[in-house]
């Protein structure tokens, strides 16, 4: 089995006063949903306030960087910008190229947005080959072999926008 979690933090990080975007996918929804609020979960944990989660869904993994730039826009036209934005969606490998070409795809576009949009983009886009895979990765498999990726991505989005976010400088 593969090793777990971000490792030992190099210290405490409050995001009591970050604001934090979650563009998710609705394809794979029970997959989804357990990594969105695995992320909610520890965001909360770590002191981000519900009022200052922003959601927003998109229909597939496909359309998450646009998703994403879009919600980054419109919060900061609304005087209420993000300090980072986590993206979530789980592809699963079937019997065409699509997988490939989706998981591609949306990889190099999320990495390219954080140059553009100035925040920390944190990547959450499962790509597994079976369904099993997806199910462990976001904690409901059955005997729970590994835990939920979710809130690695929740913890990853407190410590980038404390260390390197717009709040930081």
């Amino acid at each position: 089995m593969a090793v777990k979690g971000l490792g030992q933090l190099d210290r405490e990080y409050n995001g009591a006063h970050l604001r934090v975007g979650i563009v998710h996918a609705r394809w794979n929804a029970v997959v989804i949903e357990a990594l969105v609020n695995g992320a909610i979960k520890k965001l909360r944990s770590m002191g981000v306030e519900e009022k200052n989660i922003i959601l927003e869904s998109v229909p597939g993994s496909y359309e998450l960087p646009w998703g994403s730039k879009r919600l980054i826009d419109r919060q900061k036209k609304q005087g209420e910008p993000l300090d980072v934005i986590i993206s979530i969606g789980t592809l699963i490998k079937g019997s065409t190229m699509h997988f490939e070409y989706i998981a591609d795809a949306v990889t190099k576009a999320l990495m390219g947005l954080q140059d553009k949009v100035e925040i920390p983009v944190i990547f959450g886009l499962l790509t597994c080959m079976t369904e099993e895979q997806a199910f462990a990765r976001a904690g409901i498999d059955e005997g729970h072999t590994m835990h939920n990726h979710g809130e690695d991505w929740g913890a990853a989005a407190v410590e980038m926008a404390s260390k390197f976010g717009p709040k930081a400088f």
